[in-house]
């Protein structure tokens, strides 16, 4: 029998945290129903290496309520860093041995440390209520696990650590649903997927395609203009 037992917002077993839906607010309903019910296939063209292959990790995908109704939680990466720089993401990144089974708690675990790390937020005040399938980042190799949780207790955030995050801000979900706010990101190499320019940010990539799908299984996609092209630098 595996045991559990609430410690702060979370369930944990006996190997690590576990999702629970129980006390979220009615809005989150449509995310908890698409995460129960979404193929990786739908999600992504880019699914996890059948070899094996790729580093595992993990991003904290945090809806939180503020003046402007739910938002989400992201950061700017540091321009400095060898991947992604100076890219709008989610908090989070590899997981690390004490982290455990990457198929098991461990990509959970890895999200709440890496969130903690780069934002200071308390993760006791964070309720995980699901996890999405894994998807893969061929430009870095790795295989990353989309964690999603509820801010039921915010508290401060910023940047921990400049070198290795700039920024720490809240976008709300209006915005991100705002098709004047939507567009396909272009990039030289010949990548091209959704984009959002919000709060003097320009969302693409690997982040903007987990928002994009989130807003689209969980019926908040509204009707935009996919012809609209941004076009990004070489350097992104």
């Amino acid at each position: 029998m595996t045991r559990t037992h609430q410690s702060g917002n979370n369930t944990w077993h006996a190997d690590g945290p576990a999702p629970r839906t129980e006390g979220l607010p009615g809005w989150l309903e449509p995310v908890v129903e698409a995460v129960r019910t979404v193929r990786p296939e739908q999600l992504s063209r880019f699914l996890p290496p059948e070899d094996g292959a790729g580093r595992q990790s993990a991003v904290l995908v945090l809806f939180g309520e503020g003046e402007q109704g739910p938002e989400l939680l992201l950061t700017e990466r540091a321009g400095s860093l060898r991947s992604h720089a100076g890219q709008p993401s989610f908090p989070g990144g590899a997981l690390d041995p004490p982290d455990g089974d990457p198929h098991g708690a461990g990509p959970l675990r890895a999200a709440l440390r890496e969130a903690e790390e780069e934002t200071g937020l308390d993760p006791g005040g964070v309720q995980l209520f699901g996890v999405l399938p894994k998807l893969y980042i061929p430009v870095s190799g790795f295989v990353v696990t989309p964690v999603l949780g509820w801010w039921r207790t915010p508290t401060p955030v910023r940047p921990v650590d400049p070198g290795e995050t700039a920024r720490v801000f809240t976008v709300p979900v209006a915005d991100l649903t705002d098709p004047g706010n939507r567009a396909m990101a272009v990039h030289p190499s010949g990548y091209t997927g959704p984009a959002f320019l919000v709060d003097s940010a320009l969302v693409w990539g690997f982040t903007a395609g987990v928002i994009d799908r989130i807003l689209h299984h969980a019926g908040w996609e509204r009707p935009w203009d996919r012809d609209r092209r941004v076009p990004l630098d070489r350097r992104a």
